[in-house]
């Protein structure tokens, strides 16, 4: 596969001066998934996280950096968020809200600014993978230097 351009987070986080590294990958028409990215990249799911948007109840849309095995439990994002209730966004409205697609939605780079949480497991590895910002690309990082970036909070998420 063919390196792609570099994405609108591989750009934000190196003028950050926020080390990274690129990984690429090619799924070869196997169905996207997590598992499957890190099957492509001989990758370990526990350090390897997805990204989801869910809107809570007064707060509004927040971010959340998951465990790519795990599910978000809804609670505790509530909670996190300091909120009643979250529910997941839908689908069809991820690229008005994060400028991403489904499957390279990436913490960093959105088009606004959204509160963020990170599943407080990021914090026991020194480097996780986060989505590149496009299908094929994963970035591998440090996640407290991403927290930091974010100003996102550790919390129990799943």
């Amino acid at each position: 596969m063919s390196k792609p351009q570099v994405t609108n987070a591989m750009r934000l986080l190196t003028q950050a001066r926020i080390p990274f590294t690129p990984l690429y990958y090619d799924l070869g028409g196997e169905e996207f998934s997590g598992e499957a990215v890190c099957r492509a990249l001989g990758a370990d799911e526990r350090a390897s996280f997805k990204t989801l948007c869910a809107r809570g109840e007064r707060r509004g849309v927040a971010v959340f950096v998951v465990p790519i095995s795990g599910a978000l439990d809804l609670k505790l994002a509530a909670q996190a968020l300091g909120d009643k209730a979250v529910s997941l966004t839908l689908v069809k409205e991820l690229n008005a809200l994060t400028g991403y697609e489904r499957g390279g939605v990436s913490p960093v780079g959105m088009k606004k600014r959204y509160p963020t949480f990170i599943d407080r497991s990021a914090a026991d590895f020194e480097r996780i993978r986060i989505s590149g910002g496009q299908k094929g690309v994963s970035l591998e990082v440090n996640p407290n230097a991403l927290a930091h970036y974010l100003n996102a909070a550790f919390a129990p998420l799943v």
